[in-house]
This record gives structure tokens, C-alpha cells and sequence, in this order.
């Protein structure tokens, strides 16, 4: 039977409270999504130049890097009304930029991409927080998995609507529809039933309050392996991710093979996340972690033999391993940590997770070329092997430690 497996994702989906979240994360994810693509696009034909359009998402990127900063926002004070307030103000400046109709208003489009990218720090921070008071603990790893496979299969999905909608109606149309996303959100967070507790008035500089949560990540015994092991994963990731058109050339395929790979890839992180949960519970956030890293290994590396199934099974792998980490290290931020701080230790705990990801993508870019995409992705599994292997064997007491 099945209902041991079944039954907590049941349990989640009934909850009216993150069954209002999921619909926020579908929503808002699939605006975002459409407009991550669209605004390259729109910068490329403005201008005509690659680089150009490449700032678009380095915009986006970008105040990840003040995570730890931006994330004592979320720990000052309720975070629903953030959470409202947030969506309503990111869905009032992507009006603005319907007037972006030249290259000389290309600034306005790194502005607002730059402040959403900031916003959705604070964003992620407050929702990661609200989650950890309304879903239970044991529940948490289901929320998240389900979390992720909304995410995925909005990435699925909303590029292509993104596209269709630019070449049909311009850029001015894909911010129209992210900012009614924003707002259509906004109003789903409002309809959360949560009781939340008054937080404490802030003491101490903001310097201090953001070093709070950075010494609580650091010091915690089960929390620093995991969002280090985030970082390493993700920094191959994005060196993974660089080399996937010399891939696609190994194959024999044109340049748009590429979507194929990527969509096999979401799949995979969709079946995933719909497994997390249970497998949280039997193997522990670090062995399902370093499960997780070890299939990725094993699938970059196996991307240097030229064969289109095997690239095809090692693109489901890569979207099934890559998420693992990620939701138990999310998933434990959210069990480990006092509620006062949780806003900030989620940022911060993004930042040493997600950067690394730029990083890798800058230097998978640089090396393609000189190196070539083979020996870089049989050193990127030998990599991931070692980092999966110092998950493997957590240190005595570390998944003791109590819960907050």
C-alpha cells in the first residue's frame, strides 16, 4: 500500500493555508518565468547585442549577493503584510515599463529587474518564514517538494507563453502579465487565515541583526554542512549549465536540442519534488542531500558519451538529483531555526546556496572553449562524488539536534 507515501502530500494539498501558498508560488512563478526570458529578448532587439541582453539576468542576480542583508527586512515585523505589500509593489513597477520602446530606455529595464530581484530576496525570506508557522515540521519536506514542482513546472510552461506573447504583442504585453500575476498573488496571500506572533522590536544596528543570522547558520551543526554542500552543488551546476550547447554539438544537434535537455530536466525536478517528503523522513536532510548529489554526478559526468538516451536519461537524472539538496536545505533552515531569525538565516542561507551558481556560470563560459565540455564535466562528477560523500556519514548527534 501507498498511503504512508501518499498521505502527508494529501495532508498538504487539503490545508487551505498551503494550498493558498502553492497557488502564490504557480502564479507569481509563472510571471516571472515568462518575463526572465522575455526581457533578454527585449534587450537583444533593442540593441543587437548579446552582452546587453546578458545584463538582464545578471540584474536579476545580482541583490542575491545582499541576502543576508535584505533578509533582516523579513524578521522586522508581521510577514504577511510583507508578503502583500511586496507583490503589490512589484506588480505596480513592471508598469512602468511599458514605455520601454527604445534602446536609450533600456536603463529603466535594468532598474526594475534589479528591484525585483531585491524585492523577491525579501520575498522568498518572508514566504520561507510564514511557511515555517502555518505548515507543520513533519510536513515541511512535502511542502517543499511540492513547492518545487510547482516552480518546475511553471519553468515548463511559461518560457514558451513568454515567448508567444513577446513576438506577438511586445515586452510591454509580458510585463503587463507578470505585473497581474503579482497582483492576482497578492490577493491569494491575503486570503491566508495565519495568527502571527508580534516579533520583538529590532535591537542592536542592522550590521549586528544580520550578523545574527549569519553566526546561527554557521555555528549550526546540521545547517552548515547542508547549505555548504548547496553552494558546491550549485557552483557545478552553473559549470554544468555552461556547457550544455557543447553537449547539444557533441549530439549532432542544433542549438534548439537545447530545450529538449531542458525540458526532460524539469521533469525530473518535478517527480522529485513530489518524492521529497517521504524521503526526508526515512534518509535524513543530509543522506537524501548526498543521494541527490551523487545521481547528479554520475549524469554530468555520463553527458561526455554522445549518445541522444543517454543524454536524454542524464538530463531526468540532473533535474531529480540538483533539487535534493536544495529542499533539505531549505526544509532544515525552516526546523532549525527560531522564528525571530528565521527571515534572516533564509537569505542569508540563499546567498551561499544560489551565487555560487553565477559564479559557475561565468567560469563554465570562459572554459568551453579552450578546455572543451568533456574533461570539464568529468571533473564537475568527480566533484560532486567527494561533496555527496562528506554528507554521507553526518557527525554524531547532528540530526539529534532538537528542533526549535
Amino acid at each position: 500500500m501507498t498511503t504512508k507515501t501518499t498521505w502527508p502530500v494529501a495532508r498538504v494539498l487539503r490545508d487551505r493555508d498551503a494550498g493558498l501558498y502553492l497557488s502564490g508560488v504557480v502564479v507569481s512563478g509563472f510571471g516571472t518565468s515568462a518575463l526572465w526570458l522575455a526581457s533578454g529578448v527585449w534587450a537583444k532587439d533593442l540593441t543587437g547585442s548579446d552582452g546587453l541582453a546578458a545584463l538582464c539576468m545578471l540584474a536579476l542576480w545580482l541583490p542575491t549577493l545582499a541576502g543576508p542583508l535584505l533578509g533582516t527586512l523579513a524578521d522586522r515585523g508581521p510577514r504577511k503584510p510583507l508578503l502583500i505589500g511586496v507583490n503589490v509593489l512589484l506588480g505596480t513597477l513592471l508598469l512602468t515599463l511599458v514605455g520601454v520602446d527604445a534602446p536609450g530606455d533600456l536603463w529603466l529595464l535594468y532598474a526594475v529587474l534589479f528591484v525585483y530581484g531585491a524585492a523577491g530576496v525579501v520575498h522568498d525570506a518572508a514566504e520561507s518564514a510564514l511557511v515555517a508557522t502555518v505548515v507543520g515540521p513533519s510536513l515541511l519536506g512535502d511542502f517543499n517538494g511540492l513547492r518545487m514542482t510547482a516552480a518546475e513546472g511553471m519553468k515548463l510552461l511559461a518560457p514558451l507563453a513568454g515567448a508567444g506573447l513577446y513576438a506577438a504583442y511586445g515586452g510591454a504585453s509580458v510585463a503587463l502579465l507578470d505585473a497581474a500575476t503579482f497582483v492576482l498573488a497578492a490577493g491569494l496571500y491575503a486570503a491566508l487565515r495565519v495568527r502571527e506572533e508580534k516579533p520583538p522590536p529590532p535591537t542592536g544596528s542592522r550590521r549586528r541583526r544580520t550578523a545574527e543570522g549569519v553566526r546561527h547558520l554557521w555555528a549550526h551543526p546540521v545547517l552548515r554542512p547542508l547549505v555548504l554542500a548547496g553552494g558546491a552543488t550549485m557552483l557545478c551546476a552553473g559549470l554544468n549549465g555552461a556547457m550544455v550547447y557543447a553537449v547539444v554539438d557533441g549530439l549532432g544537434h542544433s542549438p534548439a536540442y537545447t530545450g529538449v535537455l531542458y525540458a526532460v530536466q524539469g521533469a525530473g525536478s518535478v517527480a522529485v519534488g513530489l518524492l521529497s517528503g517521504p524521503a526526508l523522513r526515512h534518509l535524513g536532510a543530509r543522506r537524501f542531500a548526498a543521494c541527490g548529489i551523487a545521481l547528479l554526478a554520475l549524469a554530468v559526468a555520463l553527458r561526455v558519451v554522445p549518445s541522444d538516451p543517454v543524454a536524454l536519461v542524464c538530463s531526468a537524472a540532473i533535474g531529480a538529483g540538483l533539487p535534493a539538496v536544495l529542499i533539505a536545505a531549505l526544509t532544515s533552515v525552516q526546523r532549525e531555526t527560531p522564528g525571530a531569525l528565521l527571515g534572516r538565516v533564509t537569505a542569508t542561507a540563499h546567498t551561499l546556496v544560489y551565487a555560487p551558481n553565477v559564479a559557475g556560470l561565468a567560469a563554465g563560459a570562459a572554459l568551453v572553449e579552450p578546455v572543451g565540455h568533456q574533461p570539464v564535466l568529468v571533473a564537475l562528477g568527480v566533484a560532486l562524488l567527494v561533496t555527496a560523500a562528506a554528507l554521507c556519514a553526518p557527525p554524531a548527534g547532528a540530526e539529534a539536534v532538537p528542533h526549535r
